[in-house]
């Protein structure tokens, strides 16, 4: 009986209307009947009447809505990109709606946490991996949904925009939902890879924003490309150790959600993660250069994340580690930097 609908509509969804969102709202209308959720009214009236969200231009045929229902009831396969601070209410919010038959991918590139009530990311100093959840753990948690994929990969949203060639990762448990991504977003200036290790890649996507903000620090330093490649090589080894503790498979790591997403947002000033670490080396405050952007930094509540986790596993992760003490208890980034240059690493690559 979950399977009527199935066959109904050929519209897709897609949840929030950021930068991101925008263009992958934009990619699908090129092949498909295109429906988006924004939660105000306003917004909705912006894509209905101008064809824009938030002054990005969305194509024409994108119908707007700020009704759940609505969505679900005209989607069977939903788009879910909205940042992880709200991923959670999103998901609660759509769960009376989705229904078995639903296919829901997400472009989340973050974390939630499951704490006791009461407990705050701000209170807590030890995080157990089973209090860590990844978007797509979010979305089996809080609704019915089955079919739940992730997109991930070098996917600047200006770029996309721009229609610049580029590639992405769906990665599912469920062959079915990597070759519906693939089938609907994959044209000639844009590549569409599977990956059956859904934890893997999200922690991929994840980690890496953490070493994004570290380079645009040595950018803001005006420290060079040595120095950066050697951020980004140590960066990698250091993914690869906290995915594999965390759940996740090195081959991920070392795909295009891994070092193919490490390499792009480490070296553009278009990534927000890059952009935090730059500023703060300018000389600004971390709250002040959180008030003035518009969209989220998820490598700062990241860095968060993944300290409680490693004081909870009696684990080290020497750039996460001090790039904690740099956003949080005001290390000077260029002790931070001195701390890694004599940081006894012995051995070039140990996790193959």
């Amino acid at each position: 009986m979950a399977l009527k609908n199935s066959s109904k509509s050929s519209t897709i969804g897609v949840v929030g209307v950021g930068s991101f969102g925008t263009a992958i709202a934009n990619m699908l209308a090129e092949k498909s009947k295109v429906m988006v959720y924004a939660r105000k009214p306003e917004v909705v009236d912006e894509i209905n009447t101008q064809s824009s969200a938030h002054g990005k231009a969305l194509h024409a045929s994108i119908q707007g809505t700020f009704d759940p229902e609505t969505l679900c009831k005209e989607c069977n396969i939903l788009f879910f990109m909205v940042p992880s601070s709200g991923f959670q209410e999103v998901a609660r919010k759509f769960a009376p709606f989705l229904h078995p038959y639903h296919l829901v991918i997400h472009g989340t590139k973050g974390l939630c946490l499951n704490l006791p009530e009461g407990q705050t990311l701000d209170t807590v100093k030890k995080i157990k991996r089973s209090q860590i959840l990844t978007m797509s753990e979010v979305i089996q948690q809080e609704t019915v949904a089955v079919r739940v994929g992730c997109l991930a990969g070098p996917n600047l949203a200006r770029e996309l925009s721009k229609g610049q060639p580029a590639a992405t990762v769906i990665a599912s448990k469920y062959n079915e939902v990597i070759m519906e991504g693939q089938r609907l977003l994959r044209s000639d200036k844009f590549q569409v890879y599977g990956n059956s290790d859904i934890i893997g890649v999200e922690l991929s996507g994840v980690l890496k924003n953490i070493i994004a903000i570290a380079s645009g620090a040595l950018a803001g330093l005006g420290l060079g490309e040595n120095a950066r490649g050697l951020l980004i090589s140590r960066g990698m080894v250091e993914m690869a150790h906290l995915s594999n503790a965390l759940g996740g498979s090195l081959k991920s790591v070392i795909g295009l959600a891994g070092i193919g997403d490490l390499v792009a947002t480490c070296n553009s000033v278009d990534s927000r993660n890059f952009t935090v670490g730059y500023r703060l080396a300018k000389g600004e405050s971390l709250t002040e250069i959180q008030a003035s952007m518009e969209e989220v930094a998820e490598g700062v509540n990241t860095v968060k994340i993944i300290k409680g986790f490693l004081e909870a596993a009696d684990l080290r992760a020497p750039i996460t580690e001090n790039l904690y003490r740099v956003l949080f208890e005001d290390l000077e980034i260029e002790e931070a930097l001195q701390f890694l240059m004599k940081y006894p690493f012995n051995v070039d690559v140990d996790f193959v």
